[in-house]
């Protein structure tokens, strides 16, 4: 009750005075382990000290399924994966040189400034024209597309997964209730989120290996095509040689929940 009607961490630091020892409180939530990290001496341990040891995310159902069983950088579990995939988006998704390059920021900047200029005089929703901007920067960026065309659909899909992610499952707290819980909604839901995540990038994919094979020397490239150079259809998740950046592999799965963390971010 004490984490009720109060911010979470001020309830759990409540809680840490009454029941905590060593700076750890320890709470139980059917299968799931909590441990509240409540003195900075600890948190030093944890965050600093020890941190290879903390360093793997919980994923719940939801995210799991989402992801492709972590087939991306923000919830795969620490390794060789995880390093590898660190370094392709260091490397060639969120480099300087490519942020450098994104010549569609500066276009719709452009047009945004223009949409206020012709307003002058008038009211302007700065709130609905900043998420515009950013929402056509990211698609633009990420696909390669000057149309709007698909980008509603791709945005109800980002706003879906969102949800999802952060939606309540009792069957993440108690497995035993999952054959019920399946069969209902959320299950559902999730079915038809990653379902129609496949179906909208499958296709870009596939427009993007045509536009590959067929190129007559284009040299401007999205996030689709960095992503695409290391991709081979006959690779699992984890094949991978940390020695040498070039034998980076990657599946669909790891193309689509890569492209994911990298548009939801």
């Amino acid at each position: 009750m004490k984490l009720m009607g109060q911010l979470s961490h001020r309830g759990l630091a409540q809680l840490a005075k009454q029941y905590g020892h060593g700076g750890l409180l320890h709470l139980r939530m059917g299968k799931i382990h909590i441990v509240a990290v409540t003195t900075p001496e600890m948190a030093r341990q944890v965050l600093q000290t020890q941190d290879i040891v903390y360093a793997n995310r919980p994923a719940n159902d939801a995210i799991i399924y989402l992801t492709y069983d972590r087939a991306d950088m923000a919830f795969a579990n620490y390794g060789p994966f995880w390093r590898q995939m660190r370094k392709l988006c260091i490397m060639k998704l969120f480099s300087r040189k490519r942020a450098e390059s994104w010549v569609p920021v500066r276009e719709e900047v452009g047009s945004t400034v223009e949409t206020v200029m012709k307003e002058l005089g008038s009211p302007v929703n700065i709130g609905e024209l900043v998420f515009a901007l950013t929402r056509n920067i990211t698609y633009r960026a990420a696909f390669g597309s000057f149309s709007r065309e698909g980008q509603d659909e791709f945005v109800k899909i980002l706003q879906e997964f969102s949800k999802l992610f952060g939606a309540f499952n009792i069957s993440d707290f108690f497995p035993w209730l999952g054959r019920w819980t399946h069969k209902q909604e959320f299950r559902k839901r999730l079915v038809k989120a990653r379902g129609s995540l496949d179906g909208f990038i499958d296709h870009i994919i596939d427009e993007h290996l045509e536009k590959k094979n067929g190129k007559n020397g284009e040299t401007d490239e999205d996030m689709v095509d960095e992503l695409l150079a290391f991709y081979s259809e006959d690779v699992s998740k984890g094949d991978f040689d940390e020695a040498s950046q070039s034998a980076i592999k990657l599946t669909k799965a790891n193309i689509k929940a890569l492209i994911m963390v990298k548009i939801s971010k």
